[in-house]
């Protein structure tokens, strides 16, 4: 075998306990990228992400399936001391009342303690949520390393590492959202502008355009009249006119008038505060004149 010819990892017999780690290495140092700084961010951004969620993926998983099983033992351990100690005393063993009392009492708090570090740390969510992304990241290097599936219409590894990267940034971010969702919420801003204020003079003049087209809504009753079609009978036309009426136009002109009286108050108030002098003082209420 050349010196220079990659020794081939298959052939070692314990191929088979080969960790993920040497499998990739192999594979992230034959791709052919544009610089040897690519293959360097693949390791310490991809790879490392990978190593780093499985060992908090088995770190949570140790402490999850331990007090999942004392749960569960404890749980079945319980009614059964319970229900022996229904049992005639004359058949029991001697002081069995009193073992029975402790051994339900330390079950119980065994088992509700466990339970409680179970929801306290979260280790059932922590521990599903990191194995769901470890086997994300490795299911998106396989795609990427075979050039199959999302990355199936590129011709090479080094068209498709930018893809690669941005796809792998996604995973991390989505698993940060949900890792520390509620917490220390950001609020966006548009392109970086400032976030304008509630414009009250733009406000009431979008209302008050609303409130007069309403004049326009219910048509007069000469105008009605006249488009009704000749060939209606008077009757009818008397109980469609009758219907009509009974829409008050009145008052519809009636809040138009106050409208146009809200509108002459502000443009008032306005042209006061506009002509009145900085420094003038303003008079207190209590103040007699």
């Amino acid at each position: 075998m050349s010196d220079f010819e990659p020794e081939d990892k298959a052939l070692n017999p314990k191929f088979e306990r080969i960790g993920y780690k040497d499998q990739v290495l192999d594979i992230i140092n034959s791709l052919q990228l544009s610089s040897e700084t690519d293959k360097h961010i693949l390791k310490s951004r991809f790879l490392y992400e990978v190593l780093n969620y499985d060992s908090r993926r088995n770190h949570t998983k140790k402490y999850y399936n331990s007090f999942r099983f004392i749960v569960t033992v404890g749980s079945i351990l319980l009614p059964a001391i319970l229900s022996i100690g229904q049992m005639d005393p004359e058949k029991l063993p001697k002081n069995f009342d009193r073992f029975s009392y402790w051994a339900s009492w330390t079950i119980s708090l065994t088992v509700t303690a466990c339970n409680g570090f179970l929801q306290l740390f979260s280790l059932d969510k922590n521990y599903f949520e990191y194995a769901i992304t470890s086997e994300q990241l490795k299911t998106e290097g396989w795609q990427f390393f075979q050039l199959s599936g999302k990355y199936e219409d590129y011709e090479d590894h080094e068209e498709a590492y930018r893809p690669f990267c941005k796809s792998i940034e996604n995973i991390k971010r989505k698993q940060v959202e949900k890792e520390f969702s509620g917490k220390g919420e950001v609020k966006k801003k548009n392109d970086g502008k400032k976030e304008k204020g509630f414009d009250f003079q733009k406000e009431l003049n979008k209302q008050m355009e609303k409130m007069r087209q309403m004049e326009g809504i219910l048509p007069d009753k000469n105008s009605i009249q006249s488009n009704l079609q000749p060939n209606l009978k008077p009757d009818a036309q008397e109980s469609i006119m009758s219907m009509l009426s009974k829409l008050a136009p009145e008052k519809v002109q009636e809040a138009a008038n106050k409208i146009k009286t809200v509108e002459s108050i502000v443009s008032d108030t306005q042209s006061v505060i506009k002509n009145r002098p900085i420094n003038e003082d303003v008079p207190d209420v209590g103040d007699k004149p």
